[in-house]
Parts: C-alpha cells; structure tokens; sequence
C-alpha cells in the first residue's frame, strides 16, 4: 500500500554533473559556449517516487554567479540536510526552510523544487501545469538564436529552419564587437528573411548607455521587433530611459531574478517585455509571481532559456502553457543546441512551436544509458542517505 503523505519523507538526494557537447559555438557578449553542462537532481522519495530537476546556466560563471558545480556543492552541502526534516508534500513550507538556510542560489533551489513539483505530479496523477491552474496552450512558439556571426552563414540557417518549419522567430546576439558592423549583419539577414521571420537581438548587458541610445533608432531601421537587456543589470534607469525613447520593445532580461527585482523593473517602466526564467527566477513558483508582475504592470511575457537541456525546459514548458498570453512567444530551443538526447521521448519540436509534455510530473524519463555515458564522474554518483529516514530498519 502506498506510504500515507505524513508518513512522506526524502530518503536519498541525488547530485551529478552532465556535460554535453554542442551542435556549433554559441556565441555571447561575454562567452562562447562550446558545450553544456547539466546539473540533475533526483529525491528519493519513501514512497518509492523520484523527483527529477535540473539546473544549468550559459557559459559557466561567465554569465553570473551561479554554475553547475555550485549548485551541485550548494545542494550536497546545504540543502540536503534540511530536506532530511521537510515534508515534500508541503513544497511551499520544504522551500522556506531552504530559504532560511541557503541566501541566493535560485538556480539551485528552482532544481530542487522542480523536483518536489515533479514528485507530487507523480504521486497524484496531476502534471506540473495543473498546480498553476492548468495548461491554457498544448504548443509554445519558439525563437532560435543565430549565433555564427557569419550572415551568409545566418541567413542559410535561417532558412533552413523555415523550409523546416522549426522557426520562424530567430535572435541574434549583438553585444561583443562594433555595434554598428553587428547592427549592419542583423539588417542584412532582416532584408533577406522580411516577413516571414521575426528579428529580434539581444546585447547581453554589453552597451553604454549612450551607445544603446545612439544605436536604438538603427536597430529600428533595421526591422528589428525586439532589443533585449541593451545596458548592464543594475542600470534601471537607464534601462528606463532607454525604453521611452524607442517605440522597439526592451526587454528586460538579466535585470530580472526574482520577483522583488521584476517589481523595481516594473515600477521604474524599464520594460516593456520580461523574460521569464524559472531558473533566474528562483524556481517555478517564484517565476509565476513575475509574471504576475508583468501582467499587473500590462508588460509583455516572453519565456526565457538557460540553455537547459530536457529536463527544465520541460519544466518551463509546463509553466509557461499555463500564461492567458504569452505575447513574446518562448526561447525553449536549449535541447535542440545539444549534440545529444539525454530524454527517453524527446521534446516534440515542430510546426515552429513546442509541445508541452503530458503526463503525471514533469512528464519526461531520462535516458539512463544517455546519462551514464556523459556523466562527468562516471564512477559514482554524489547520493546523500538521510540517516533519519531510512525504512526497512
């Protein structure tokens, strides 16, 4: 018979490192990514569910404070021993007590909730949509980053995705080199592509305010829809600024890691776009409160990547399904940069949208073989046995 939920309890908390390579470099103003690395999680549950979560970032600490080691070392070291005394049925009360104890760290703890989100799906039947109210789309659009830096090279992906019918909304990352050579290659592929596309950049925190100011009304010119976090992160108000002099929507991107920052962006109107990421964020609950945010302030949604590989862009999916309007379409493509599938079924892309897993949890069921093949320890796992819980004593 299944354990009674107040007899629940996580027995094992599960760490490991997967790194996989990448179909091409993918360039971005601070970093050139050329592989990925997975941070999986599971809990062992004593009712024989496992949770699965994930949490990755893009370039290492080139990106932010955040890595996947340190999130393996922050959730071996600190979060394992308080989920010895949580009650994983109770997910909002396990992860107070994670945010008493661990400061910072939402890529970790969002790896760990999804997890706990992932294992209540399971025990319940419910998907992780349903606990946000339920899925309002089955597909999600989603963009595809042009990252080569050659526009004839560009253009003919760009191309190819179309014919594919995979994409139709491509970024481009603009920020390291001459703004005005970068703005010239965006134009470039805009005039080939023209209608049939949407062309949207993204400069990765790397302008001055004044070079973002000068370079606004080309970006314009250039048939570009969308101009993502031009200016550093602490720069509100130039982010501010910025946003009343273009009729181009910003994006506020790197800004945004929870919901207290999403509500100075909103309350600054630095924004007219978040970019919702349940890892920035701090996990899925904490992403469905910036979107409120963004909807209270009548800012448009886009649903932002790390990169993730399967697992968490699952987790987005099922989050950003759950959006009356999601204007901006998703960035889910981080799968899809991967040279290999580390998911029995993988994501459905197609028809230039995502489709949202079905099914209890999560939805998904790694490949075992897959993820012992690329795991960066391959001799053993980090397994952390929580001694007050071991059944069968």
């Amino acid at each position: 018979m299944p354990v009674p939920n107040t007899a629940i309890r996580i027995e094992q908390v599960e760490t490991l490192l997967v790194d996989l390579p990448t179909i091409r470099p993918h360039q971005l103003a601070m970093t050139t990514m050329r592989g990925q690395t997975l941070m999986i999680v599971r809990l062992h549950m004593s009712d024989g569910v496992v949770g699965l979560g994930e949490g990755t970032t893009i370039g290492g600490l080139a990106y932010g404070a955040e890595s996947p080691e340190g999130m393996k070392l922050a959730i071996d070291t600190y979060i394992a021993p308080v989920l010895a005394r949580a009650r994983p049925e109770r997910i909002g009360e396990t992860m107070a007590l994670v945010g008493k104890a661990v400061q910072g760290n939402n890529f970790a703890k969002c790896a760990v909730e999804m997890a706990l989100v992932d294992a209540m799906g399971k025990r319940t039947g419910l998907s992780v949509a349903d606990f946000f109210g339920g899925r309002q789309h089955d597909r999600l659009p989603v963009a595809w980053t042009l990252a080569s830096g050659e526009t004839a090279k560009d253009i003919a992906e760009a191309e190819e995705m179309l014919a594919n019918r995979r994409h139709n909304i491509f970024k481009l990352k603009i920020g390291k080199g001459d703004p005005k050579g970068n703005i010239a290659h965006v134009a470039a592929i805009k005039r080939v592509l023209g209608d049939r596309a949407s062309v949207r950049v993204d400069i990765n925190q790397a302008w001055s305010e004044a070079t973002a100011s000068a370079c606004l009304p080309l970006l314009k010119d250039a048939g570009v829809d969308l101009i993502e976090q031009p200016v550093a992160l602490k720069n509100i108000r130039g982010l501010a600024r910025l946003a009343r002099e273009t009729s181009v929507a910003i994006m506020a991107d790197e800004a945004l890691n929870g919901p207290e920052t999403a509500f100075e962006v909103a309350r600054a109107e630095a924004a007219d776009v978040f970019a919702l990421k349940i890892l920035q964020s701090g996990g899925l609950f904490a992403a469905a409160k910036v979107a409120a945010i963004a909807e209270a302030a009548g800012i448009g949604l886009y649903g932002g990547t790390m990169l993730e590989g399967g697992v968490s862009t699952a987790a987005s999916a099922h989050l950003f399904s759950t959006f009356a309007k999601l204007e901006w379409g998703t960035e889910l493509f981080g799968p899809l940069l991967l040279t290999e599938e580390i998911l029995q079924t993988p994501l459905d892309y197609s028809e230039f949208s995502l489709a949202v897993p079905t099914g209890p949890g999560l939805g998904i069921v790694l490949d075992e073989s897959q993820i012992a093949r690329f795991r960066r320890d391959r001799r053993e796992r980090s397994i952390h046995v929580l001694p007050t819980l071991k059944t069968g004593s």
